[in-house]
């Protein structure tokens, strides 16, 4: 790889960190995102710097032909327009070539939700739970519906952002900003319960900060996270992503009557049009029900 494009690269990595503040998980998306479209330009003779527009539409062709998903594209055409903004910033490019280059929608298809019944069937708790890590993932799960958590704010979560007084918590979601979300009284008491017991046996003396750990001592993955989801959910025949609790948060919040704006709050969405990807289906349940049940549909 050229000198000139790792240090380039690196220095604007440094500033999505030091400037925009934003989060790990998000840079390493930008730095992926970019090294696949620098594979691409030097397949075609560019040089990284000095490409053109339709070089970014054949880029976006390239991506869909192999197969990536809408959001993935959506995601890397965010990338190359902020890479191209901060070349200008440094007077290494002109003009932004990427300036009113549209992202596919951003919905392929609405995101996959569970019925109230099929959450509360998937949250019960076995009987006898013996492993103080299961316990962990269930109170886990629970706190995700309860909140509406991206599973990386979930595992990101240390015990002095729980406040089981005034039942909230203090969340540091995208871009580093702060949100404070409520907590329903189920997932409260669970979560008492979690840190004066199995918390415990599992740190086995050890500190940590975080508020869901490992038998090790470290703070849970996304990936460990994501398994015992798959897992949990091939047990009870329910099939899971790891952010259907997050969909299925929002989607019963609407169902239930709560308004748009305080949802995407509790979400921690930039945009309402985010959020509004849930009237869709809400609405959409709305015509199945009437359908099923109107005497004339």
């Amino acid at each position: 790889m050229a000198t000139f494009f790792v240090d380039l690269l690196n220095n604007f990595l440094t500033f999505l960190s030091i400037e925009k503040g934003l989060s790990r998980n998000t840079i390493e998306s930008y730095l992926m995102d970019l090294k696949k479209f620098h594979s691409f330009l030097l397949l075609n003779n560019k040089d990284f710097t000095f490409f053109k527009r339709s070089d970014v539409i054949d880029f976006i062709e390239t991506l869909r032909n192999e197969g990536y998903s809408i959001s993935s594209v959506c995601r890397f055409i965010s990338s190359i327009k902020g890479f191209c903004k901060y070349l200008i910033i440094e007077s290494i490019m002109k003009e932004d070539l990427t300036e009113n280059i549209q992202a596919p929608k951003r919905w392929e298809r609405i995101p996959k939700s569970l019925s109230v019944s099929e959450v509360k069937f998937f949250l019960e708790s076995d009987k006898a739970i013996e492993k103080p890590v299961m316990m962990r993932n269930i109170v886990m799960l629970e706190l995700l519906y309860s909140s509406g958590l991206r599973v990386s704010e979930l595992v990101s979560l240390k015990a002095e952002d729980i406040n089981l007084e005034t039942g909230f918590i203090r969340v540091i979601g995208k871009g580093s900003k702060e949100r404070i979300v409520p907590v329903n009284i189920r997932a409260l008491n669970k979560l008492r319960n979690y840190i004066k017991k199995e918390r415990l046996e599992i740190l086995k003396k050890r500190d940590s900060p975080y508020l869901f750990v490992t038998n090790r001592g470290k703070p849970m993955t996304r990936q460990r996270f994501w398994q015992a989801i798959k897992s949990l959910g091939k047990k009870k025949g329910i099939e899971l992503s790891p952010h259907t609790l997050r969909h299925s948060f929002a989607t019963h919040l609407l169902e239930g009557g709560a308004d748009l704006r305080s949802v995407q709050k509790m979400l921690g969405h930039s945009d309402i049009s985010t959020t509004q990807i849930y009237t869709k289906v809400t609405t959409d349940r709305l015509k199945k029900v009437y359908l099923k049940h109107h005497p004339r549909a």
